[in-house]
């Protein structure tokens, strides 16, 4: 709403003239349209929502609108199609979705981003793994003015090698001094604004639910573990390699299933399933519930008919609106943006991710402003299992490579 504001008193000084707005898909489709629509003084702007099919987009950017909504996956088509690039304006809703320089969409918009002489970025987490996030985010600001024209230079002045193995660096450090010096360079660019300082946020309780598996069931979390863990040599340059693909088994195990080599869904155990179905058969109010797999899906789905995943507008007006008693959501799919708060109160974490970024921006589409009832976050946690090590993580809020690897290691001395 206050970027809408800003856009609405630009035009109507003539400052600016056609504003694009670059958000996650589903922002993109609800958010923004549904926001001027809600303030008296910014309903007059007319928005065109340049999404779906080739013909549907080309038919969106051709109509006459002051604010154009794209979602992040269509800005490499956009910088190639639109014609002498007509935006004064540029709005990157959810900026930390462009840290990453070797990326398609950031190259893209790099290209273009010189003939906007205005460019916004909204972020709730700027640098959630750390300061080296920062870099392309403030690029796409200011073309390098603060921070460097390449991540090379930026990295060289302000980060020394941390965690490594002969030539190839896992992690870099800050050298002394360099994040008070960060943060002056970007003191006149950027406006932090604290949701505690400002806003009357409701009580959160964090709640972690023990799962315990039978001796069976926890021998065949062992054996398939083992097998995983087999995978990962010594070498910490493999290790480094294959520490991911290795984390997301364990977690697919933890859960209760994982795929075979073919694709083939393997059960191991139900307890999250029966934890799950006690959480929603005790609880009065509706219930939205993060699952990290397909496969976890499918359970879920099975286990609760009624339960309705989100996958577009109407999902989310009908949550809002109170008519979902179960709302499943993948945290890729819902951690931007998207207001949820209406609707209920209560997060189930099925299955953990090892992002903390998506952790802490899935947890915010019901811990936010305009909630009005304590948000309860369970968290169903495996007992024995990597559950507990990327449980503890998120608490600690160190969700580094080199957290990650710390976890296979312990996993495979246990």
């Amino acid at each position: 709403m206050i970027t809408l504001t800003a856009v609405k008193s630009l035009m109507d000084d003539f400052a600016i003239g056609k504003v694009l707005v670059v958000a996650p898909l589903r922002v993109a489709e609800d958010t923004w349209s549904r926001e001027s629509e809600k303030w008296d003084h910014l309903r007059d702007l007319k928005i065109s929502k340049v999404l779906g099919s080739l013909m549907q987009r080309q038919k969106a950017l051709s109509a006459e609108a002051d604010i154009y909504v794209i979602n992040r996956e269509n800005v490499v088509w956009l910088t190639q199609t639109a014609k002498g690039w007509p935006f004064d304006m540029v709005v990157i809703d959810e900026l930390s979705s462009f840290k990453n320089p070797q990326s398609k969409r950031f190259r893209a918009l790099r290209k273009v981003i010189l003939k906007s002489p205005r460019v916004v970025g909204l972020t709730g987490t700027p640098s959630p793994n750390s300061l080296m996030d920062l870099w392309a985010q403030v690029y796409l600001l200011d073309r390098g003015e603060r921070l460097g024209k390449t991540l090379g230079a930026y990295r060289e002045k302000y980060f020394r090698p941390g965690a490594r193995n002969g030539y190839v660096v896992y992690k870099w450090e800050l050298r002394r001094g360099a994040q008070k010096e960060i943060e002056e360079k970007l003191s006149d660019l950027c406006v932090s604004m604290s949701a505690k300082d400002y806003l009357t946020l409701p009580k959160r309780i964090d709640n972690v639910i023990p799962v315990r598996l039978t001796d069976k069931e926890m021998a065949a979390y062992r054996t398939m573990e083992r097998e995983q863990l087999l995978q990962v040599s010594d070498s910490e340059a493999v290790v480094a390699l294959n520490a991911a693909a290795v984390m997301t088994k364990l977690l697919q195990i933890a859960n209760g299933r994982a795929y075979t080599a073919e694709g083939a869904v393997v059960d191991i155990h139900q307890r999250k399933l029966e934890a799950l179905q006690e959480i929603i058969e005790d609880t009065d109010s509706p219930v939205l519930v993060f699952y990290s797999f397909q496969h976890d899906l499918d359970a879920i789905k099975q286990a609760a008919p009624d339960a309705r995943q989100l996958e577009g507008p109407e999902d989310i007006r009908a949550w809002n609106a109170g008519e979902v008693r179960v709302l499943l959501a993948h945290p890729a799919s819902v951690g931007y943006g998207l207001n949820l708060q209406e609707g209920g109160h209560t997060i189930v974490w099925y299955g953990l991710t090892w992002s903390l970024e998506l952790y802490q921006q899935a947890n915010a589409r019901l811990y936010r402003q305009g909630q009005e009832k304590p948000v309860i976050i369970h968290h169903l946690i495996a007992e024995g299992t990597v559950d507990e090590q990327v449980m503890e993580a998120l608490r600690h809020k160190d969700m580094s490579q080199t957290a990650l690897l710390a976890a296979l290691k312990e996993r495979k001395k246990a």
